[in-house]
């Protein structure tokens, strides 16, 4: 009943408000039924049958409250990260809709291959998503998709070798038991950098401010990871070895995310334990580790042949049913605000601790094309420290390096 009162919903919410848009079907005046062919693009997993085929379900339930239409589902996989290039440099031969990572926005935007969300889709967006998960679909004031996963990383622990309360600190953790943390990631490292007060491009989307990972306050964090690297209880996560250690006991806490969660559980049993970002301490201040984040979305290519129920569609696989499911079936952390206050999602820790972190340790991955430039120089600060060229000699100018590089073009 949940699930049909839901469909119900949309589908109200949706014929209600085609005048407005501007989006009107154009079906057989005799009132007989559109023919429609629907291309729809997902990861593998989204549509596997031991997965419970998510995808199908919802598109098939979508069919079932648009008797309007006769639909031809055509389903290809694509994962989120893939799919932005793929429909960016040949959009008329893509899917009508697919799901796709926030940070490829950019990418696709500029190719003029997104639909823009306007009317009652985007009141609906709006309305079932927090300013976070918001924003990561906007650019210049516009709406391109429908958030339907929280993408951001948080830590996981032994509750046999940490307390809650020392989790909330990572050198109070170094003096208990293991850490790894993914060192050489440049989606990870910025963490500490963010932690002492350093930027990206001002509040994220002024290309012009640039990235502010120089000066003193930069370079006391290279410090301090210098020093974290040379910690005995410290472990670099490269290649899985974080996992593999949370498995064989040799490390009892790790950095990572979601797709982790059924790994590391059958790993630690009961004794797995989950965290938003810890603080850590520099210069006998507590700083707070920030996150990249950002959410997966539901996208509707601009050359779709059959635009209204492309964006009828786009919304449905975004709606509270098909987040819901989502999370039944393959445990996708939804965006969705009524499941975020859902009491029986929030007592899953790790839904709890995706949430917090997304919502009080973390910074929206900026949606410019200007990142592209960030990724590299932070990774080679990583294995700079790993491999022993960047020392406390040198941290002020390999710092400084760092952030010039960031700067400039054509990394």
């Amino acid at each position: 009943m949940r699930r049909r009162a839901v469909a119900l919903l949309m589908a109200a919410l949706m014929t209600a408000g085609l005048a407005a848009t501007g989006l009107t079907g154009c079906g057989d005046e005799g009132g007989g039924r559109e023919s429609v062919r629907l291309m729809v693009w997902s990861p593998q997993g989204d549509q596997s049958k031991d997965a419970g085929e998510w995808l199908q379900t919802c598109c098939n339930a979508f069919a079932e409250e648009h008797p309007e239409y006769d639909i031809t589902f055509v389903y290809g996989v694509a994962d989120e990260a893939s799919s932005a290039g793929q429909v960016s440099q040949d959009a008329e031969a893509s899917a009508d809709v697919f799901l796709y990572a926030n940070d490829n926005l950019t990418t696709m935007t500029d190719a003029d291959a997104l639909v823009k969300f306007g009317g009652i889709y985007r009141e609906e967006i709006e309305k079932t998503n927090s300013e976070t998960s918001l924003a990561s679909v906007m650019k210049d004031g516009e709406v391109y998709g429908v958030p339907f996963a929280i993408n951001t990383w948080f830590m996981f622990y032994d509750k046999s070798v940490f307390t809650e309360e020392d989790v909330k600190n990572l050198d109070t953790m170094l003096e208990k038991g293991v850490v790894a943390f993914p060192f050489t990631n440049s989606w990870y490292l910025p963490a500490f950098y963010f932690g002492n007060g350093c930027t990206l491009f001002g509040d994220g989307t002024d290309a012009f401010k640039g990235a502010d990972f120089g000066g003193e306050k930069a370079q006391e964090v290279t410090d301090y990871l210098i020093d974290l690297e040379a910690n005995p209880n410290f472990r670099i996560d490269d290649l899985g070895s974080g996992l593999a250690g949370m498995r064989d006991g040799s490390i009892n806490a790790m950095f990572s995310g979601s797709w982790d969660a059924v790994a590391v559980k059958e790993a630690l049993g009961d004794n797995m334990g989950v965290a938003a970002l810890p603080t850590y301490t520099l210069n006998g201040e507590e700083k707070q580790m920030y996150s990249y984040a950002g959410t997966k979305a539901v996208g509707v290519n601009a050359q779709s042949k059959n635009m209204l129920p492309a964006v009828q569609l786009a919304i449905f696989l975004g709606n509270e049913y098909s987040q819901r499911l989502h999370y039944e079936l393959e445990s996708v952390v939804p965006t969705h605000t009524a499941l975020l206050d859902d009491p029986e999602l929030l007592s899953d820790e790790v839904v709890a601790a995706i949430n917090e972190t997304f919502n009080n340790t973390s910074i929206l991955q900026p949606n410019l094309a200007e990142m592209a430039n960030c990724w590299t120089p932070v990774e080679n600060m990583g294995k700079g420290i790993r491999n022993g060229s960047i020392t406390h000699e040198n941290s002020a100018e390999q710092t400084e390096m760092m952030n010039e590089m960031m700067n400039s073009d054509g990394i």
